[in-house]
C-alpha cells in the first residue's frame, strides 16, 4: 500500500489557496489540450491524405497510447478516491463510461474550472472548497505530465525526423516543434509547482527560480530529442529497439527504487512503466532520499547514450554527405546540455527548498519551561485536522524535496510523526 509519511495524530500540509491566477492557468491548460488534440488529428489526416500512411499512423498511434494511459490513471485515481470524505466524485458507472469514451481527463479539467471558479468567486469559500480545487488541479497536473511525455515528446522526434528525411520544413512543422518543446518544459514546470505547494514555506516559485527551472529542463531536452531524431533518420528500424532496451533498463531501475504511488500492485507497475518512458527523455525522481548520486548516474548514462546515437548518425553519413547545418546543431546541442547541467546545479544549490512540510498546528497551555532559557516558554503542538489532501502528489513532493527529510522528521518528533499506510 502507499505510504504517506505522516502518522497518527499528524496532519498533512495545507496547500495555498486556489487563486484566480490558478484558475486562469487551468483554463489555458484546458484550451491547450483541446487545441493540441485538434492539431494532432489535423496533422495525421494531412499525412494520410498525402499518402504517408506510416507517419499518419504513428501520429494516431501515439495519440491513442497517450489517451489510453491518461484515462487509465484518471479512472484508477477516481476508484482509489471513492468514498473519501470531502470529495465529490462521479458514480462508478459514470466514471467507467467517461473513461471508456476517453473523456475522463477532459472531465477532470472541466471540474477544476468549475470548482476553482466557485472557490475564487465565493467570498465565504471554506477551506474544503479551496482544498478540493487544489486536489483536482494536482491530479490534472500529473496527468498532463504523463500525456506530454507519451505524446508530445515522441511526436517531436517524429516531426524532426520527417524534416531531416525530406530536407524541407513546413511552417506548421517548425511551429509545432517550438510549441512541443514549450509544452514539455511547461508541463515539467507546472508539475514542479504542484509539488512545491506542500512545502511549509515558498509555496510558489519565484520568477527567477521559475526561469531557471524552465531553462535547464529546456536545455537538457533539446539535445536528447535531436540525438534520437538523428539516429532515427539513418537507423529508422532500430530506433524502436533502442527505445525498448532503454525503457526496460529504466523500468528495472524504477522498480529497484520501490515506488509506492498507486493503491494496487498491478496499477503500480503501470505507473512504473510510464515513469520509465519519462526517464527515456529526462530525469524524474520517484523515490525518497537524496538524489544527487542517482541523478548523476542518470545524466552520465543519458549523455553517453545520446553521444552514441549522434556518433552513429555521423559515422553513417560521413561517406556520402556532410551536413554542416546538422553538425552545427550537434555542437550547439552539446553546449546546451552542458549549460543545462550547470543551470540545474545552480538551481539545486541556490533555489531548491528543503523538505519542510506545512503542518497546521495550534497551541494549548504552557507545557514546560525550557532549562537555560529563563522565562522562555515552550508550547505543546496540537495538530489540527486539515481538509482533503492529494496523497499522490504529497508523496511525490516528499520524494522531490527529500534533501533534508531526516532533519524534518527530527523537527517533528513530538509524538505526531510516524509512518501511516493508506
Amino acid at each position: 500500500m502507499a505510504r504517506t509519511g505522516c502518522g497518527p495524530g499528524c496532519s498533512l500540509p495545507q496547500p495555498p489557496p486556489f487563486r484566480f491566477l490558478d484558475l486562469a492557468f487551468a483554463l489555458v491548460g484546458t484550451l491547450a489540450f483541446l487545441l493540441d488534440l485538434g492539431a494532432d488529428v489535423w496533422v495525421a489526416a494531412s499525412y494520410l491524405r498525402a499518402g504517408h500512411l506510416q507517419w499518419g499512423g504513428l501520429v494516431l498511434g501515439l495519440l491513442l497510447l497517450s489517451s489510453l494511459t491518461t484515462q487509465f490513471f484518471s479512472w484508477a485515481w477516481f476508484r482509489s478516491d471513492s468514498g473519501k470524505e470531502g470529495l465529490s466524485q462521479p458514480s462508478a458507472r459514470t466514471s467507467k463510461l467517461l473513461h471508456v469514451l476517453q473523456l475522463g481527463y477532459l472531465y477532470r479539467c472541466l471540474c477544476v474550472l468549475k470548482v476553482g471558479f466557485q472557490a475564487c468567486k465565493m467570498e465565504d469559500a471554506t477551506a474544503t472548497h479551496q482544498a478540493f480545487a487544489i486536489f483536482l488541479s494536482h491530479d490534472v497536473s500529473l496527468l498532463r505530465l504523463f500525456e506530454t511525455f507519451l505524446e508530445s515528446a515522441p511526436q517531436l522526434i517524429l516531426v524532426i525526423y520527417i524534416i531531416l528525411h525530406t530536407n524541407q520544413a513546413e511552417i506548421f512543422q517548425v511551429l509545432g516543434i517550438c510549441t512541443s518543446f514549450l509544452c514539455i518544459t511547461w508541463a515539467l514546470l507546472d508539475y514542479h509547482q504542484t509539488l512545491r505547494s506542500f512545502l511549509r514555506d515558498k509555496h510558489k516559485l519565484a520568477f527567477l527560480s521559475s526561469v531557471l527551472y524552465f531553462l535547464w529542463n529546456f536545455l537538457l531536452m533539446c539535445p536528447r530529442i535531436l540525438s534520437l531524431a538523428l539516429f532515427a533518420v539513418v537507423f529508422s528500424g532500430f530506433i524502436f529497439l533502442h527505445f525498448l532496451v532503454i525503457w526496460l533498463a529504466m523500468l528495472l531501475w524504477v522498480s529497484l527504487q520501490g515506488t509506492d504511488l498507486m493503491e494496487h500492485t498491478t496499477f503500480e507497475w503501470f505507473y512504473r512503466a510510464t515513469v520509465a518512458v519519462i526517464l527515456y527523455f529526462c530525469w524524474f525522481n520517484v523515490a525518497e532520499g537524496k538524489t544527487r548520486h542517482r541523478s548523476a548516474i542518470y545524466h552520465i548514462f543519458l549523455i553517453l547514450d545520446s553521444v552514441i546515437l549522434s556518433v552513429s548518425w555521423w559515422w553513417y553519413r560521413i561517406p556520402s554527405s556532410w551536413d554542416s547545418q546538422v553538425c552545427t546543431a550537434l555542437l550547439a546541442a552539446l553546449v546546451c546540455y552542458a549549460l543545462g547541467i550547470f543551470l540545474k546545479c545552480v538551481y539545486y544549490k541556490c533555489f531548491h527548498p528543503a523538505m519542510k512540510t506545512a503542518l497546521i498546528t495550534d497551541y494549548d497551555e504552557v507545557d514546560s519551561n525550557e532549562p537555560g532559557n529563563g522565562d522562555a516558554v515552550v508550547f505543546r503542538q496540537i495538530v489540527i485536522e486539515t481538509p482533503v489532501i492529494n496523497h499522490r502528489t504529497y508523496r511525490l513532493s516528499q520524494n522531490f524535496f527529500a534533501g533534508s527529510l531526516a532533519e524534518e522528521t527530527r523537527y517533528q518528533q513530538n509524538g505526531t510523526v510516524g509512518d501511516m499506510y493508506l
